[in-house]
This record gives C-alpha cells, structure tokens and sequence, in this order.
C-alpha cells in the first residue's frame, strides 16, 4: 500500500493520465499487438490442423480401398488328366505342371458356371469370360494343390481374384465409360460382373492379402501385397536398434560426463551436429561404397539398409540423449558424489536412470525417422522386385527384401491405377507403424518420468 495519490489532471472530468484504471494510448497499441499476434498463431496453427486433415482425408479415401478386394466364388473341378497325369500323387512330377495347366481347369469351370447361369449379356465372348479372373488366380490354385495332392479329382469351391479392372469397378475407380476406351477391359465385362454380384458369386470384403502377400508384376495390381516389405522393415528396425541405440547412448554418456573439454571433443560435438544436418541420401551414397562396393554385401538386404540406417539414426539418438543428460540438475551428480560414490556410480546410479525417459523419447523418434526414409534406400538396391520372403534371421538380413518407404515410391511409378491405390494403402500402414512408435515413445517418457 502505498499513500502516494493519483496524478490529477488540470480539468475537472477529464480523464487522469497514467492511471492504473484507465489504459492510455500506448498500453492500448500494446493491447492491440498481443491479440494481433495471439490471433497469428491460432490462424498458424488452424492453418496447420487443416493442412493435416486434408492430407490424411485423401490417403485415406484413396487407400482405404486397397484393404478390400473382390473375390468370385466357383466350383472348380480338378481334372486328373491334366494335372496329375501319371496318377502317382507325387508332387514333384505334378510340380511339372505349369500354371497354363491349370488356367485351363480354371477357365473350364468358369464357362461350365456362367453358362449355367444363362445370362443374356450381348457380345460377349468366351474371352470376356474367361478375363474376368485375375491372372494370380492360376497360380494360387497349382500352389494349393500342390499342398494338398489329394484334391486333384475333386470339386471345390475356390475364391478367386478377379482381374483389378472388374475390381476397380466395385470400387468406383472404372465406369462403363472408360471401359469402351479400355483395352484390358469392356463393357460386357462390367455386365457380367453386375449379374454375377447380383447372384451373390461376386463379393468385395477385406483383403487380408493386402498385408501378407509380396509384390506382383505390373499385369497383376490387384494380387500385390505389402508383406515382404513388412518384414524387410521389420529387419532394418531390428539392426538399428541393436547397433544406433548402444553406440549412441555409450558415445553420448562419455561425451556428456566423462570427456574431457578439449578441441578434440569440440571437434567431435560440431562433426555430430553436421550428420544430423546431413541429407539422407549422402548415407545412402555412403553405404553404396563401403557396405556393397567394399564390403561385397548384397544389395537389397536389410542387412545393409539397416547398417545406413544406423549411421544415418546415431547423430540424433547422441544428440537427444546429450539433451536428457543435461537436463538432470547438477545437485544430483553433487549428492551423490558428496557421500562416496565415484563417478561412474554417480552417472549410472543416479544420473542416467533420470535421463532415461528423455533417452528412450530420442531413440524412438530417431527409429520413426528411420523407418520413413526412402532415398538412402534407393542407392543400395532395395527397390528391387522381391517375390520371395527373406528368411528368419540372422540369415534372412542377407536375403533380397524391400521397405515400406520403398515399396510405395515403387507402385507409384506403375501405370496402372490400382497400384496407385496400393500405394495409399501402403502409406497408411506406415503411418499406424509411426504413430504406434510416437505413442509408445510417450507412454515411456509418462512410465519413466520422475520429478525432482
């Protein structure tokens, strides 16, 4: 409190210049800036959530169809005679018979089912009908006899893949307009397609293959699949955890707490600030000539993918540790150091389980980043077609595979809309894997947290 009075104006009624209770015209100009400025940032940031929305509305709507597939369902007779013709039941002379053979069993049960049916569709051939299938539909039949011998003779019912024009159809991405313009599909196709959806043969439901098959060739979208480059993803994670996150916490604790402050570790400090500024293709030039050109390990192997991951990763877990282990207050490295302990004890007694969440936070984004990066990929090979599963490790990091990132810059260089389709479908995969990693990154940071 205070008995000072309120500075008075010369005339009565006018109003007291300087008043706590009256802004003047400068606080009022001052006023002004902070809601400006205020409104600023909520059109900044309105900007940005908007932005957001728009991109993941379109990935999804163009994606979200590659997690849905139409299947035609027919019975299918396996003839002996063309597919087990010496009658043994050995699979490896069955083995011999290629994929022609059995097209042809499929397209004998096709004509036999639609003809049953007696449709009254004008124009259309013994072609279209016989085109309405995928061309993976063949193969995935030798595969499932050659599992089970004892169906050749038998009639089963097969769900097949129809070809990913009659697909796109159901999904809206092919109209009877295009078809006239279309060489891989007709209008009479799209008919038959309706007559046999309408009899319950023709059926869109999720497409677990999606997830677990490999790639296809350019004639066949709608049998490509992200599962090797699921897995080849999964590998190159494994070999940057097992090599950045060791490496990168060691480097960062004896820089931060045991390293002495001379020109040589100033050196070292700038030189880590420069790789995490670097871009991630020199890494993928880098691993180029040591890791394959060196080296002689192959190319397309997670193996090498994940050893340029990891130079690429370690700059920004040395850096995000360095931050958690300052971030600890000096008295705790006082403390303990006041009642005995040494000073190893002091850093992994006290100091670092405190940094741990902040360290734990750091890898984490670190590996996100690495799991989304598609150039350092590209220069090492890994954007090769890979039809097979690498095996289980440590022998499957040497085997051809490919990447998520990788496989998406893949399909969008198809022609072909449905592949495009499968990009989009691949990206959202990719995104549920990242934000599954931030979120964890966070429960950890909240598990591990401790106050002082």
């Amino acid at each position: 409190m205070t008995d000072m009075p309120l500075p008075q104006t010369g005339r009565a009624g006018a109003r007291t210049k300087g008043s706590l209770l009256q802004a003047d015209s400068r606080t009022r100009r001052r006023n002004a800036a902070e809601k400006r400025f205020r409104a600023y940032g909520v059109t900044a940031i309105a900007i940005a959530i908007l932005a957001l929305v728009f991109l993941l509305t379109t990935i999804i709507r163009d994606g979200a169809s590659a997690f849905r597939q139409t299947y035609l369902s027919i019975p299918v007779t396996l003839d002996a005679e063309i597919l087990d013709p010496q009658g043994n039941r050995d699979v490896a002379e069955m083995s011999r018979v290629l994929t022609l053979g059995y097209g042809r069993v499929l397209d004998a049960a096709l004509d036999r089912s639609i003809g049953s049916l007696e449709l009254n569709i004008p124009g259309l051939s013994e072609g279209d009908v016989d085109g309405i299938v995928s061309r993976e539909a063949s193969a995935q039949l030798r595969q499932r006899v050659l599992n089970d011998p004892e169906l050749v003779g038998q009639t089963v019912e097969l769900n097949v893949l129809v070809n990913g024009r009659i697909d796109g159809y159901f999904k809206g991405r092919v109209t009877m307009a295009s078809a006239e313009r279309d060489s891989n599909v007709s209008p009479q196709q799209l008919l038959l397609a309706d007559a046999l959806a309408e009899r319950g043969l023709l059926v869109t439901r999720f497409n677990r293959e999606f997830i677990t098959n490999p790639d296809a060739s350019d004639q066949r979208p709608e049998a490509a699949g992200i599962g090797v480059a699921i897995i080849g993803s999964v590998y190159m994670m494994l070999v940057v955890l097992f090599l950045a996150v060791p490496i990168g916490v060691a480097a960062s604790i004896y820089l931060e707490e045991f390293a002495p402050k001379n020109r040589i570790t100033d050196i070292i400090e700038v030189n880590i600030s420069n790789l995490a500024a670097v871009p991630s293709i020199v890494f993928g030039i880098l691993g180029l000539a040591v890791f394959i050109n060196f080296a002689g390990l192959p190319q397309s192997a997670p193996i090498v993918g994940g050893l340029v991951l990891t130079l690429m990763t370690l700059p920004t877990i040395i850096i995000a540790t360095r931050a958690a282990l300052k971030a600890v207050p000096p008295s705790i490295r006082d403390a303990a150091l006041g009642v005995g302990a040494s000073k190893m004890q002091s850093v992994f007694h006290h100091v670092l389980p405190l940094a741990m969440p902040g360290i734990l936070t750091g890898t984490i984004i670190g590996l996100a980043q690495a799991l989304g990066e598609t150039a350092p990929l590209l220069l090492i090979g890994m954007v090769a077609f890979v039809r097979e599963y690498p095996g289980g490790p440590p022998e499957g990091l040497f085997d051809p595979a490919s990447a998520l990132p990788v496989q998406v810059y893949n399909w969008t260089q198809r022609s072909d809309p449905a592949f495009v389709e499968r990009a989009s479908g691949a990206i959202i995969v990719l995104l549920i894997f990242l934000l599954c990693m931030n979120l964890l990154a966070v429960y950890l940071r909240r598990r591990f947290e401790r106050r002082w």
